[in-house]
């Protein structure tokens, strides 16, 4: 055997471990399993050329990346029409757009201004038969580019805190709620955020390490 396949042989067993842990963090139906399958198996082809995730994060896609993105939904359960912010990867937006799929008027909008990464959240969309419309745009475009309500808006390792919150003001002006993820310096992102803006801010501790969810559902521009 080859080094190469030696190497896909070792990712497809490291992978095998890390989605069984994955799914026990945050179950999801057979069919929402089949999608995310296809969609983890598209990203590993498109990872070759497109640096999609961090290649240190491969053998824990399901648990870094997948389970992380899902845990979203149930923050809002009843949610169907969700943004996602310099969507990269799809991490939350694809992952979403799977859990979301066979569900009456769910739809995602995918905000991604880099094209190749644009193109791979296409395809994504298409092998998987999920409700996800992708938006070649800059990330403070994406209010001219989303039409109809929105209620949820969410973003992922995109920016600092106070600069998502502008994105995605606009959004939540017309009644969408914001869930981002963020890593172990939420606090200091508050602080500096809260110099811009009133926030009332919920915080949620993620089920995947050691970052943290935060949770708005209104905010106002200080001045």
């Amino acid at each position: 055997m080859d080094r190469a396949n030696a190497s896909d042989k070792s990712l497809d067993s490291a992978l095998a471990a890390d989605k069984a842990a994955a799914l026990k963090l945050a179950p999801v139906s057979r069919e929402t399993e089949d999608r995310l399958d296809r969609y983890i198996t598209l990203l590993r082809e498109w990872q070759a050329k497109t640096n999609l995730v961090a290649p240190s994060t491969l053998p824990h896609l399901w648990t870094r990346h997948i389970a992380d993105s899902l845990q979203l939904a149930s923050l809002a359960p009843s949610a169907k029409r969700w943004a996602d912010l310099g969507s990269g990867g799809g991490f939350p937006g694809v992952v979403l757009a799977c859990a979301l799929a066979g569900t009456t008027g769910a739809s995602v909008h995918l905000v991604e201004r880099i094209a190749k990464k644009a193109a791979f959240l296409r395809e994504a969309i298409r092998i998987t038969a999920s409700p996800g419309v992708v938006h070649l745009a800059e990330i403070g475009d994406n209010v001219d580019r989303i039409t109809g309500p929105v209620d949820c808006v969410t973003a992922r390792a995109l920016a600092p805190l106070h600069q998502l919150i502008g994105f995605a003001e606009p959004l939540m002006r017309n009644g969408a709620k914001a869930l981002f993820l963020k890593g172990q310096d939420v606090e200091a992102e508050l602080t500096e955020a809260a110099k811009y803006w009133n926030i009332q801010p919920q915080l949620h501790q993620s089920r995947t390490g050691d970052g943290w969810i935060v949770e708005l559902t209104s905010v106002e521009r200080r001045g």
